[in-house]
């Protein structure tokens, strides 16, 4: 077989590309509640999430802290450095046990410019996360706050495929612009309901009922 034979028989698996390590690529396990990078550090490579949550979180000025996504496996972040970010402008923190994989800078332009199958998937990747941010922007400006909470937990939980981890009041409050009060309140409700029950070990499962609460006008 000649070598440009060969080069084709070797057809590229994105899979394959974020399972393995390799020029650039390494697979990292970090405990929960470890930071993987803290706002102000240097952006120099895509991350990968092949196992557990992630929080991203940003720090004002005056120290306020907010929480702008909580990410789930197959999900990537810190992509702002292939557009020339230099230094991070969030945290990243383990919200559970997790194995991430990071791509080096160079490792990922590379793979992005020679693999169209990659390319494809990571675009396709980042167009559907663009289109949750719009939505979580029309969710704040135009629905309550306990519709804000419903959506909120059924994305965590991935519309009940997987159980939440522990997750402070304080942080969903956070995250959909309300009061923690506000939040124990509907939480309890959600619960009397029968759309959401805590699990052993605190874990929290979301049930796909709780659609109904974003469903009813």
């Amino acid at each position: 077989m000649t070598p440009v034979a060969a080069k084709n028989a070797i057809k590229f698996d994105p899979k394959t590309f974020l399972s393995t390590i390799n020029g650039g690529r390494k697979i990292e396990p970090f405990l929960k509640k470890r930071i993987i990078f803290a706002q102000g550090d240097p952006s120099d490579a895509v991350f990968y999430i092949k196992e557990g949550k992630v929080r991203l979180t940003v720090v004002s000025q005056i120290g306020k802290e907010a929480t702008i996504g909580i990410l789930n496996r197959g999900d990537f972040f810190g992509e702002g450095c292939l557009t020339g970010q230099l230094l991070r402008l969030c945290s990243a923190t383990a919200m559970t046990d997790c194995s991430v994989m990071r791509i080096d800078k160079k490792s990922m332009m590379e793979v992005l410019h020679r693999e169209h199958a990659f390319s494809d998937m990571f675009v396709a990747y980042l167009l559907t996360r663009n289109i949750r941010y719009e939505e979580d922007l029309v969710d704040q400006l135009f629905n309550s706050s306990e519709k804000r909470l419903a959506r909120i937990l059924l994305l965590l939980a991935q519309f009940g495929k997987d159980a939440m981890p522990k997750i402070s009041q304080e942080t969903l409050a956070e995250m959909i612009g309300t009061t923690r009060s506000r939040v124990s309140f509907f939480m309890n409700r959600f619960r009397k309901l029968g759309f959401i029950d805590y699990q052993p070990g605190n874990e929290l499962r979301v049930h796909s009922s709780l659609l109904n609460i974003v469903l009813h006008d």
